[in-house]
């Protein structure tokens, strides 16, 4: 399949730019990745973690680079939801760079309809070769609704450095940025027996005016 072709055929990959609004049971055009030149097959990884008490390391490869840019809102129990969907993000980005959408990251922080939906997502992509390299920039976290041990939240992603890249070349494959690398994604939680906010459903869209930056 030539590549142009598989790109689209993986309309799959997770919240991506180029793809139009859409929710976990629909699928995107491009593959959400970062800017990079490839290098070799396998970089070697970084592993990021956090001050937080129990939390998550994340072993990136290291043409991956992701930012977090989250503000405490003085409320202790939505500053834990925004606290797990940045993690949720960064658990959805490192199953996608290791091809595996069942990693221990990714069972902690998604469940129901956004867990089976990614992990088939990623595996699709995976297996038609394809993955990402670059920089993930994760802004503007919000809790819009809170309700008991459910909330519903959203937050932004900049992708105008996210290029799919091919597995076995180290091809990457550009696209001009422009406002359709902004991400805005809106999602469901609930707090699980082990006191994590897990992400239950997902839907986003593109070229939000709140996400929208220079």
């Amino acid at each position: 399949m030539p590549v142009a072709a598989a790109l689209a055929a993986t309309a799959a990959l997770l919240l991506t730019a180029c793809g139009g609004g859409g929710d976990s049971s629909k699928d995107n055009d491009k593959i959400a990745g970062a800017d990079g030149t490839g290098g070799s097959n396998s970089p070697s990884p970084s592993v990021s973690a956090s001050a937080d008490k129990n939390a998550p390391t994340f072993a990136f490869p290291s043409d991956i680079k992701v930012t977090v840019e989250k503000e405490s809102t003085g409320d202790v129990t939505k500053d834990a939801v925004l606290r797990d969907l940045a993690y949720a993000a960064q658990a959805r980005l490192e199953g996608l760079v290791k091809g595996d959408g069942q990693t221990a990251n990714m069972s902690r922080y998604y469940a129901a309809d956004a867990l089976v939906y990614f992990d088939k997502q990623i595996t699709e992509t995976r297996k038609k070769g394809l993955t990402s390299t670059g920089s993930y920039r994760y802004y503007d976290f919000k809790v819009l609704d809170l309700s008991g041990l459910t909330a519903t939240a959203r937050y932004c992603e900049d992708q105008r450095q996210a290029f799919a890249k091919e597995i076995k070349t180290n091809t990457v494959h550009r696209t001009t940025p422009s406002n359709d690398d902004f991400i805005q994604v809106s999602v469901q939680t609930a707090k699980d027996s082990g006191g994590d906010w897990q992400v239950r459903r997902v839907s986003w869209k593109k070229a939000t005016a709140e996400c929208v930056q220079a």
